[in-house]
C-alpha cells in the first residue's frame, strides 16, 4: 500500500491509523531536524505520497479474488500501481497468463520482486518499473490493481480517468475510488482470518 495526504484522511482509511500515523511522525521529526519542509512541491507530491505509506503486501487470497473478479485472462495488461514485492504482478502472469507490469518505487523492493520475476523465468510476460506510480503512463493498462489509501486512490483518480481506456477495469484492496461506484463488491478472508473488501470498478 501507498499513501495519505492529510491527518483526516487517515482517520477515515479504516484501521492504518495505527501503522500509518507513527509513520508520518517520524517522518515530521526527520523533516523539521533538517529544516525541511514538510509540504511538498507539486512536481514530488507523487513521490511524497509514495514514500511516506508503509509497505503492507496484500494477502494471497485477496491477490487471487482480486484477478478473479477483474476477469484477468491471457490478453489482458495488468499494471499493479505501488508493486511492493510483486506478487499480483506474478500471480497475473504465471496464474492468469497476463502480461503484468509493477510501478515499485522503493529500490530494495524494485530490486527483489524484479529479481524474484527473473528466477521465476516470467520476464516475457511480467516486469517491474522503478518509478513512481503518479508519472507512469497506464494507457496501455486494461486492468489496475490497487492498494492504497482512500486519499491516495483520490489522488490517482483524475490520471486514470485521463488515461485508461473505456472498459479498463480497476480494483481495490479494502479502499474505494472516491467519486466512482463500484460495479461489484467482493469479500474474501485471508490466510490469518482477516476479511477483506475487493472493489471492481469499470471505466466507462
Amino acid at each position: 500500500m501507498r499513501q495519505a495526504k492529510r491527518p483526516g484522511d487517515l482517520i477515515r482509511d479504516r484501521g492504518w491509523c495505527a501503522v500509518v500515523v507513527p509513520a508520518l511522525l517520524f517522518f515530521c521529526r526527520a523533516a523539521s531536524a533538517q529544516s525541511v519542509p514538510i509540504s511538498p512541491a507539486a512536481t514530488d507530491a507523487g513521490k511524497y505520497l509514495e514514500h511516506i505509506v508503509p509497505y503492507v503486501p496484500t494477502p494471497m487470497a485477496v491477490v487471487q479474488k482480486m484477478l478473479e473478479v477483474a476477469k484477468v485472462q491471457s490478453d489482458d495488461v495488468v499494471y499493479d500501481l505501488g508493486s511492493g514485492d510483486g506478487r499480483i504482478v506474478i500471480m497475473a502472469a504465471e496464474k492468469f497468463g497476463a502480461h503484468a507490469v509493477g510501478v515499485e518505487l522503493d529500490s530494495d523492493l524494485f530490486e527483489k520482486s524484479s529479481d524474484r520475476i527473473r528466477k521465476l523465468g516470467l520476464q516475457d510476460r511480467a516486469q517491474i518499473v522503478h518509478e513512481n506510480m503518479f508519472e507512469v503512463n497506464v494507457r496501455r493498462a486494461t486492468v489496475v490493481t490497487l492498494y492504497l489509501l482512500t486519499s491516495v486512490n483520490e489522488r490517482l483518480r483524475p490520471k486514470l480517468e485521463r488515461e485508461l481506456r473505456s472498459g479498463a477495469r480497476v480494483v481495490s484492496h479494502d479502499f474505494q475510488v472516491p467519486g466512482w461506484q463500484p460495479a461489484e463488491t467482493a469479500e474474501v478472508t485471508s490466510e490469518n482470518q482477516v476479511v477483506s473488501k475487493v472493489y471492481l470498478y469499470v471505466r466507462p
